[in-house]
């Protein structure tokens, strides 16, 4: 192995257990049969890719879903991808939609399968099945509500930013941000709104 794959395998090793508990062991148990497999994979995909700055945690690991649903791979890639997903800030629901989105594209027989996988690694990482509705949905059904209401000519853009937030946008006609919203979705529902006017 080069000195430059090196690094990267180790880098990616890091990154790894940073997300996932027993990181270092759990790789090391996968290509246990490969472990030159593991030099290339995990150097490219947690050393190199998972440290590019163009797409942040929580997306990379959305796209990353998605094409291991496409590919069909619903087996160890899909349950260590769910699992760096969530640890990234991914929920239970956007993974469920994922799905839902990546069926329409990779055929419904795929995502059934993958399916399947969710119930047991949700309840591993302590969430509920079926998942609660996520972060952007329970502010979008929040958004006619009165704290909210003298905001409704604005252009709005809700965003998930991690389990259990969201935050809202609003802009008007030009573009200009006129106010934002931060949501404690927690449970489902709001439970706490600061909104920057």
């Amino acid at each position: 192995m080069s000195d430059e794959m090196a690094r990267l395998h180790e880098r990616g090793r890091d990154t790894f257990a940073g997300l996932v508990d027993g990181g270092r062991d759990r790789l090391d148990q996968l290509f246990r049969a490969a472990p030159q497999l593991a030099e290339v994979a995990v150097g490219t995909v947690y050393g190199h890719l998972a440290h590019r700055p163009a797409l942040d945690e929580r997306t990379r690991e959305a796209v990353a879903i998605a094409a291991i649903v496409a590919a069909g791979c619903w087996e160890s890639p899909l349950s260590v991808h769910v699992r760096t997903g969530l640890a990234a800030g991914l929920t239970a629901a956007e993974i469920s939609e994922i799905l839902v989105e990546t069926a329409a594209f990779a055929g419904f027989p795929r995502a059934v399968s993958a399916v399947s996988k969710l119930p047991d690694l949700f309840a591993e990482a302590g969430s509920p099945v079926p998942p609660e509705p996520a972060p952007r949905e329970v502010l979008l059904d929040a958004l006619d509500g009165e704290e909210l209401r003298d905001l409704s000519g604005y252009e709005v853009q809700v965003l998930t930013t991690g389990p259990n937030t969201a935050v809202a946008l609003f802009r008007d006609a030009d573009g200009t941000l006129r106010a934002s919203a931060q949501a404690d979705t927690t449970g489902g529902k709001i439970s706490g709104i600061t909104v920057v006017r």
